[in-house]
């Protein structure tokens, strides 16, 4: 897929663990950890505001489009 998740970075950036932003956005560490690795198809917009507020981030600090080969 060419949509990358730079979500661990930006948690590496801001020192915040899975389980403090888990409770910080509201979702389960388990759907928080899908996103960061990438496993997922979709994201509502509500939990990317969500993510970026608890970051302090842009939606494009969190996803990146790389095109395919």
């Amino acid at each position: 897929m060419p949509i990358i998740s730079r979500l661990d970075r930006i948690m590496a950036d801001r020192k915040i663990s899975l389980n403090e932003l888990s409770d910080k956005v509201g979702i389960s560490n388990v759907n928080l950890s899908k996103l960061k690795n990438g496993h997922v198809n979709a994201i509502r917009f509500s939990t990317l505001e969500a993510i970026c507020k608890a970051l302090d981030c842009q939606p494009g600090d969190i996803l990146e489009y790389q095109p395919e080969e």
